[in-house]
């Protein structure tokens, strides 16, 4: 198949058509290029070029060493599975269900760094890319593929690659803002037509408990979002929780590392329309999008939208410069201290860093703005308390206690900010759980915290 027959307004004649057509081949024939040894950047998330990663693996016994560079990947990933670590390693910038075995296992390892640095790592040359392998929409008439619903963490990195492959896909929507590639650059292009990966928001596996709890808490931070506020909103059930309460607000901004399908309603509505923004006033800023076709078919070729690389859109200084920037995390565990573990359970890597860090220290910066740390008081079971007296041993301090402002469970909002331990311990003790109150009081005593 050639351009000729997947877009209708082209100009004929282009230079970059007769290109276009020249680099056209299966994804069997693309992914020969890499060889045994090579480093590979691949673009994560929902946009995951899948055709162009199973026939990599599919190579598999002729190659070995070869490493493998991403943020998370929603859907499977064959190089994960046991048995594959001689032939491909995976080094993990954030960890997702399907990767977190290989990580604790030692099949895939783990590289725990603020989101905002990442795509540093490859534009400073402390690592290098052999092959880039993308996922973009069909290009337009001067030639330019959209990264779609992933240009954050892919495209700083795919311009420093020695080689890019790209699944060119009529079923990638158009994102606008720096988020684009010529046809000029991409060395093998590989068609596809195929739906992408989704990641509903809402855990379809909730006991209607859970969702009562994350529904306090979002009732909590939507009382502390002020009208005019620009949010940024973590993954999960809890920033999912908040949107439901914001139909009362007035003229929201969003500067986001990711977009989800729980604010298409509030952008639709109005309530969220960037008119009171400081930085790129009436335009909503993102890296990338987490969800589902809802989602997808929104961004497309939408000018509200301006997708940025995630060391722009991560830089807390950038952040910093929405007034009212409103930043929305959960965590595992907070300590009496303020102390925030994030991305471990014990010595176990359950997640990463990702952009908590660089936006609680953005919205801290800002003018009126407000960090927030949320999560449950407790576990499912009533087990743990996720109030702790210490984080568990070999627990990763995430967010710093001198970093912390607000953390919000079911049961209220704590302010630490500024506040001494006794005060901070006092304050962590009124929202944790009922049923360890007594427990963490008689330890904060013990410790003098109290």
């Amino acid at each position: 198949m050639t351009l000729d027959q997947i877009k209708i307004e082209k100009p004929a004649n282009s230079t970059w058509v007769k290109k276009y057509n020249s680099k056209l081949v299966s994804a069997d024939d693309a992914v020969k290029v890499i060889k045994s040894g090579d480093k590979l950047i691949v673009q994560p998330g929902c946009a995951a070029p899948l055709e162009l990663i199973k026939a990599m693996v599919k190579r598999k016994d002729e190659l070995s060493d070869v490493e493998i560079y991403h943020i998370l990947v929603v859907g499977e990933l064959p190089y994960m599975k046991p048995g594959m670590e001689k032939h491909f390693k995976h080094k993990a910038f954030f960890i997702g269900s399907n990767s977190r075995n290989a990580v604790n296992e030692g099949r895939a390892e783990f590289i725990p760094i603020f989101l905002s640095e990442v795509t540093m790592l490859f534009k400073r040359g402390v690592l290098q890319a052999d092959v880039a392998l993308i996922h973009v929409s069909p290009p337009d008439e001067h030639g330019f593929c959209s990264y779609g619903i992933d240009v954050g963490n892919i495209k700083t990195p795919t311009e420093k690659a020695k080689c890019v492959i790209a699944q060119v896909n009529k079923q990638m929507p158009r994102g606008l803002g720096n988020s684009f590639i010529h046809i000029n650059k991409i060395d093998f292009i590989v068609e596809a037509d195929e739906p992408l990966m989704e990641l509903p928001q809402i855990d379809p596996n909730a006991t209607p408990e859970e969702l009562e709890v994350y529904d306090k808490i979002g009732k909590h931070i939507s009382e502390l979002i002020e009208d005019g506020s620009t949010l940024q909103m973590g993954i999960g059930a809890i920033p999912d929780a908040v949107l439901k309460y914001l139909h009362n607000k007035n003229d929201l901004g969003v500067h986001t590392e990711m977009f989800s399908d729980g604010l298409v309603d509030l952008v639709e509505s109005g309530i969220v329309n960037g008119e009171k923004k400081t930085l790129h006033p009436g335009k909503l800023v993102a890296g990338f999008v987490l969800g589902t076709k809802k989602s997808f078919r929104f961004i497309d070729n939408n000018p509200i939208f301006e997708f940025h690389p995630q060391e722009y859109v991560n830089d807390p200084f950038i952040i910093s410069q929405n007034n009212k920037m409103v930043a929305i995390n959960s965590a595992i565990e907070v300590d009496l201290t303020g102390q925030v573990c994030s991305d471990s359970i014990g010595t176990k890597f359950f997640s990463g860093i990702g952009g908590q860090v660089d936006f609680i220290r953005g919205a801290a910066h800002s003018e009126g703005g407000k960090p927030i740390i949320a999560l449950p008081s407790a576990t499912k079971d009533l087990k743990y308390s996720k109030i702790t007296s210490i984080l568990k041993p070999g627990a990763g301090v995430v967010t710093s206690r001198g970093d912390v402002h607000y953390v919000v469970t079911e049961y209220g909002v704590a302010y630490l900010f500024g506040k001494t331990i006794q005060e901070r311990a006092r304050a962590l003790i009124e929202i944790s759980h009922p049923a360890f109150r007594d427990e963490l009081t008689e330890f904060a005593k013990k410790t003098y915290y109290i």
